[in-house]
């Protein structure tokens, strides 16, 4: 699979939250029930969502024949710096390299920023990538949307 890795440009982002959308609902049966899912993403966010959320963070996109088809995003402020908010490939592309390509991205990326650690709140899905490239587990998570409980995971990874 050829793809390139490139930093969030403003072009893609009509493209995030379809992506995202799928992503997420490629989940069900496996790891989660559709009532869940429903709960973690209705509908596609706004590209005006995904423009001002991927602006604000350290953010990679993995590119497909000038398509977007994955992208992770990770906080730099001061509170929650090194905080994978999120990795996300379109269903279709997924076990292909993507994801690992874009947490080893980020890695690199942090280092050289002199960070200590990298912490994720991991889904099912996403809980063996991270493990394979080195990530621990902390403790598992649950947090609520609209009425529905969805668990997850805490991972952390130190730099140093």
């Amino acid at each position: 699979m050829n793809f390139e890795l490139v930093e969030f440009d403003k072009q893609y982002a009509e493209q995030i939250g379809p992506l995202y959308h799928q992503a997420v609902h490629s989940y069900v049966g496996e790891f989660y029930t559709t009532a869940q899912l429903n709960a973690w993403s209705a509908a596609p966010r706004s590209t005006y969502h995904w423009r001002k959320r991927l602006s604000q963070t350290r953010s990679w996109l993995a590119i497909v024949a000038g398509r977007c088809v994955g992208f992770i995003n990770m906080e730099t402020h001061f509170h929650s710096r090194g905080y994978i908010d999120s990795l996300y490939v379109l269903p279709q592309y997924q076990h292909q390299g993507i994801a690992t390509a874009l947490i080893v991205q980020v890695q690199q990326w942090a280092i050289e920023q002199g960070y200590r650690q990298l912490t994720v709140d991991a889904s099912a899905m996403s809980k063996p990538v991270f493990i394979r490239q080195g990530f621990q587990l902390h403790h598992r998570r649950y947090q609520q949307k609209n009425g529905e409980v969805i668990a997850g995971f805490a991972l952390y990874k130190n730099l140093t």
